[in-house]
This record gives C-alpha cells, structure tokens and sequence, in this order.
C-alpha cells in the first residue's frame, strides 16, 4: 500500500517554492483528519479522504496558467487528470484514484454531496480557506449554515470562528 507520505512529499516538490499553496493543502489535511477521527470514519474512507485533502488542489497552478485564474471550476476540471498520474506513479489501486480523482473534480460543487469523504473534505477546505480569504471570512455563517453537516466539524467551526 502507498505511503500518505509519499503522497504529501510528491505534492511539496509540485508547489516547491509555494509556500501558501503547501500549507493550505497540508491545513485541510490536517482538518480533514480531525474530523474523520471524530466522526469515526472507517480506514478505506479516510484513505481516500487523505489522499484527497492533499490533492484537492493540484489544479490550481495549470489553472493559473491556462486561464489566469484558479477559480473553482478550473480546479476542477483541470486537477484531476494531475492527480490520476501522481497517484498512479506512487501505486495507488485505480478504485481509490477515481474516488480521488471525482473529489477533486467537484470539491468546489457543494451540492449533491455523495459520502462521508466529500463532505469531510468540503468541510475542511472550508475551515482552511475561511481563515485564509476575506470573502470566506464574510459568507462563514453561510457556509456554516449551508455546508457543514458534521458534528466534528460544526465543532470546530465554533472554536475557529465564533
């Protein structure tokens, strides 16, 4: 089975020189797995989920690139063709990589959440990126309202922001 590990050191070599993009993925990460510990998630879905937290975002620099902007939708569409060859060099099983690879493809589409993964997920990139952006920072009782669903991540939601 491929090392996380592995996995976060081929994504620190991607955004070397980055340091923003290194620690925003490293921070849902770690999001992803507070939350994935207290909802007592089963260890095939947080393999799936940890692998996800650290290639949410490998889109984002094609996606500036390419289109000047790494909003959401070029995330998306952009990200996980990247993170299919990463996760395939490292051995990753082809189940786990489309799983990762869908997450990717919709973590910024906050409708029709299929599973535990992409929830937790879209809860911890939303921890992270209410911290980092002013906009998030305004529309948080939104998001909070709208998105999170998680007791774990309700949670520390009100011991981040309010």
């Amino acid at each position: 089975m491929p090392k996380l590990g592995h996995l976060i050191a081929k994504m620190t070599q991607y955004y070397r020189g980055d340091p923003h993009q290194i620690e925003h993925f490293l921070k849902v990460y770690g999001y992803a797995v507070a939350i994935a510990d207290g909802e007592q998630l089963p260890p095939p879905t947080c393999e799936v989920l940890y692998a996800a937290a650290v290639l949410h975002d490998v889109g984002c620099k094609v996606s500036v690139q390419k289109y000047g902007s790494s909003a959401g939708p070029h995330q998306e569409k952009e990200g996980p063709p990247i993170a299919r060859s990463m996760l395939q060099e490292l051995g990753y099983k082809e189940p786990l990589i489309q799983r990762v690879c869908y997450l990717i493809g919709h973590h910024h589409t906050y409708r029709d959440i299929d599973g535990d993964d992409y929830q937790v997920l879209v809860e911890a990139d939303f921890l992270t990126n209410i911290g980092e952006s002013e906009q998030y920072y305004r529309s948080r009782y939104t998001a909070l309202e709208n998105i999170f669903r998680t007791p774990t991540g309700i949670h520390l939601f009100g011991q981040l922001y309010t």
